[in-house]
């Protein structure tokens, strides 16, 4: 099994460098690749298993930050934040089948209609998911991930926006992934596939915070 690390970096609340990157999602996926060996490819991101995700708790927002290559934290601002680094490896060796876990992933939710119904609804290529729609497309992800889904809690989270592209420049895109944070426990059904998509993430937008499933055990629960 490849090594897998978490990171915890939580932003000091007077870095500008800080404020910045959490407000912009195109900048703090830059902010994050800078951590790593550059070179890594035509798709670093992806040959690193870079992925990251913004959360909170009562002192205010941290990014979690997981990948195959241990990061340099040194690369960070100076006074940008406090930072720590973990194994994830031992987590992902012991998973069986039947083990109870709580479960975390905010995802961006969207269905992509045929060329067909397109056209006659004038729909966009993709369609964002939310309420009911995203919990189903949450319970069918959670099955191809191995898992049989016990509690659900769904929750709209701010949508990743920025510029991508250098801007003023031709090539300029913005960047816009509507995101939901999905909560809840669940029973592992096929460990092999659910340390695939802990590995690989879920949905679309894995540059820009969406896709990072995150687990841990539920305690008191049967195993």
């Amino acid at each position: 099994m490849n090594a897998l690390w978490l990171t915890r970096i939580i932003p000091y609340p007077a870095s500008r460098d800080a404020r910045s990157d959490l407000a912009d999602s195109v900048a703090l996926h830059r902010r994050l690749m800078s951590l790593f060996p550059d070179h890594a490819g035509p798709d670093p991101r992806a040959a690193l298993g870079v992925l990251h995700r913004i959360d909170d708790d009562p002192t205010g927002p941290y990014v979690l930050l997981q990948s195959h290559h241990q990061p340099d934290l040194n690369r960070l601002p100076h006074h940008y934040g406090q930072a720590a680094t973990r194994t994830l490896t031992p987590l992902l060796a012991t998973l069986h089948s039947g083990a109870h876990i709580h479960f975390r992933c905010t995802a961006s939710p969207v269905r992509k209609p045929g060329a067909t119904t397109r056209a006659l609804y004038d729909l966009p290529a993709v369609v964002p998911l939310h309420g009911a729609h995203a919990d189903q497309w949450w319970l069918r992800q959670a099955d191809t991930a191995g898992l049989k889904i016990l509690t659900l809690n769904a929750q709209p989270v701010d949508s990743a926006t920025g510029i991508r592209g250098k801007r003023g420049s031709s090539d300029q895109q913005r960047v816009r992934h509507a995101r939901t944070r999905f909560d809840g426990t669940a029973v592992v059904i096929d460990p092999d596939q659910l340390r695939t998509k802990i590995t690989q993430g879920i949905g679309r937008g894995k540059a820009y915070g969406c896709g990072l499933l995150t687990i841990s055990p539920h305690r008191g629960a049967a195993t």
